[in-house]
């Protein structure tokens, strides 16, 4: 009887689990794309009920908090993909990959309005910290390792640096959503004004 038991209690957490990445899986692709979409669409999307998505998250912040921790996931891996570490850039200058980092992660915000909605840009600040941490760690390290070899204005602070480069960004986005710019016209200009703030022209 034990075992009989012990199987449906593995059977029982392993479809749990499926579940709850079903669910996640389907929210990154609603909510990340529709900020303001609603749990049912989740469900629907999931194939789950209203109440199976209320189980794995019981509340609406707290799935929109892991839908964010999955696309800082997805930032993290297409980083480390386009070579920004600073302690192990293959070719080119500081500059070029820091030109890589703005490229990744304004696709990312690009592709995923979520990240510029007021549910995400207006959390408690440490919470904000947290979940942004691989994509701005990796950042500071860029602008250290900038600095060091002088092609960044090294009288800036680097925690300062990663700020304003995150405020450009969502001021950025805030001109798409608003329909003042496009995606295109953004990324042309945003370039030249991040690389200004460090003190650098654009190769």
């Amino acid at each position: 009887m034990s075992e009989l038991t012990g199987g449906r209690r593995r059977r029982r957490r392993s479809d749990a689990e499926r579940s709850a990445a079903a669910v996640l899986d389907a929210a990154v692709q609603v909510l990340g794309r529709h900020p303001d979409a609603k749990v049912e669409q989740v469900a629907a999307a999931a194939g789950v009920t209203r109440q199976t998505v209320y189980a794995h998250y019981p509340s609406r912040p707290l799935l929109v908090a892991a839908v964010v921790d999955r696309i800082t996931a997805e930032a993290v891996a297409a980083l480390d993909a386009a070579d920004v570490d600073a302690d192990d850039v293959d070719s080119g200058t500081v500059t070029e990959a820091l030109l890589r980092w703005l490229d990744v992660t304004w696709r990312l915000f690009d592709r995923y309005p979520l990240l510029l909605h007021p549910s995400v840009t207006a959390i408690d600040q440490a919470e904000s910290d947290r979940q942004h941490a691989g994509v701005n760690e990796r950042l500071e390290r860029l602008i250290r390792h900038g600095q060091a070899t002088g092609e960044f204005d090294g009288t800036l602070s680097p925690a300062w640096l990663v700020s304003a480069t995150i405020a450009l960004g969502h001021a950025a986005g805030g001109e798409v959503a608003a329909g003042r710019m496009t995606t295109a016209q953004m990324a042309a200009v945003l370039r030249p004004s991040i690389l200004r703030l460090y003190g650098v022209r654009e190769p």
